[in-house]
């Protein structure tokens, strides 16, 4: 009964990704979403993975690395029944950490509402695609366009506005100092790591590969850091480390999802302990936040864009279209004092031992972002 409730868990998690996030967005990413939901031998050959590997991103991307051709049953059945060791193995040693850099579009107003200059710090880096939103242009459907301070970018990133209005005098923000943490972080000059963030792009966007090129290529130019570790061993250390001029920002972008419930509230403990800045962009019920959102999901919604846990935006989880909800962001003394008492209640709930506890091997190498 137990591997039946598991395999139920498998298909709801494949027909979820089918109708939230490829329809109308990846017809062959759907058609093998539902393929896959409705055949009890291939649910079995996922059941066999750990949780964490059974996401559908990871194991389509593993597919195409070995010759799949996307949205062909035959293939499919031919890649996880025939060539299951060869695919098996690329998902135990591969993750997704694709960091798709559009989301910036969606944090650009967020960083917006915080004093520069800034020491940005991010949570599963990755290749450091989300560490250089002050290095892409871009072109928001209200007519509202960001460049560079040395001018346009050769990377520009177009964002729809569903509702709300930009600030009117939105800027790229003045970033001096960033550094990433990631148990696996990626070189992005590494031939490698494009050959694999590539399949991890849904097959028909063809658009985001050609963004996925042109980001590597400036954040290879940045020369972005990147530290191998983990957030208990590296975070406090990273914000100590930023120039006593600048404001520590910590930001993540579809990480914590990856994190138990537990290590999530480890997470934000941290964080909120550091006395950075956080920015957030995860999927609903992953970060608590300050008030209650607007119902219902919609694809459109399915992500939210918060400062200091004080909703913003919502948006896809390519960060192309948002919803600005007018919150009025907290201002900088009155974010430090909800973020030390938020810490401080924290820790004398669940006690400093237990805390020191759960943050292990927090930024591990499944971070990153959605197909």
């Amino acid at each position: 009964m137990a591997i039946m409730d598991d395999l139920d868990m498998i298909a709801q998690q494949y027909l979820q990704f089918a109708d939230h996030e490829a329809r109308g967005s990846s017809p062959s990413y759907e058609a093998w979403s539902r393929t896959l939901a409705g055949d009890h031998a291939l649910l079995s050959q996922l059941a066999t993975l750990p949780a964490p590997k059974q996401q559908p991103n990871l194991v389509f991307a593993a597919l195409r690395w070995h010759g799949a051709r996307p949205g062909d049953d035959a293939s499919l059945r031919h890649g996880l029944l025939d060539s299951w060791s060869e695919v098996s193995r690329t998902i135990m040693q591969r993750s997704t950490q694709t960091n798709e850099p559009a989301r910036c579009a969606v944090l650009l107003p967020l960083l917006h509402q915080i004093d520069g200059p800034i020491a940005l710090i991010e949570l599963g880096a990755a290749a450091g695609l989300c560490l250089i939103p002050d290095r892409y242009s871009y072109a928001y459907s209200d007519g509202t366009t960001v460049h560079p301070p040395g001018g346009p970018s050769d990377v520009l990133i177009p964002c729809r506005v569903a509702a709300g209005s930009l600030p009117r005098d939105l800027a790229a923000p003045q970033i001096a100092w960033r550094a990433g943490i990631d148990l696996n972080p990626l070189d992005p000059a590494g031939p490698d790591t494009a050959a694999w963030l590539e399949p991890l792009i849904c097959p028909e966007h063809e658009h985001r590969r050609r963004r996925l090129a042109g980001a590597l290529r400036l954040a290879a130019t940045a020369g972005v850091r990147i530290e191998r570790g983990d957030l208990r061993s590296r975070l406090t250390a990273l914000v100590a480390e930023a120039p006593a001029q600048a404001t520590p920002v910590v930001l993540h972008s579809a990480t914590f999802a990856y994190l138990t419930a537990g290590d999530r509230a480890a997470a934000a403990a941290a964080i909120t302990s550091s006395g950075a800045r956080w920015v957030s962009f995860e999927g609903h019920g992953i970060v608590t936040l300050t008030r209650d959102l607007p119902e219902p999901v919609a694809p459109g919604t399915l992500f939210v864009a918060a400062l200091d846990q004080v909703p913003f935006a919502l948006a896809n989880g390519h960060g192309d279209t948002m919803t600005l909800l007018g919150a009025r962001p907290l201002g900088c003394s009155q974010a430090r004092s909800l973020l030390a008492k938020q810490g401080q209640a924290t820790e004398r709930a669940r006690g400093h031992a237990g805390l020191e506890a759960r943050l292990t091997g927090l930024c591990h190498g499944e971070l990153g972002g959605i197909a």
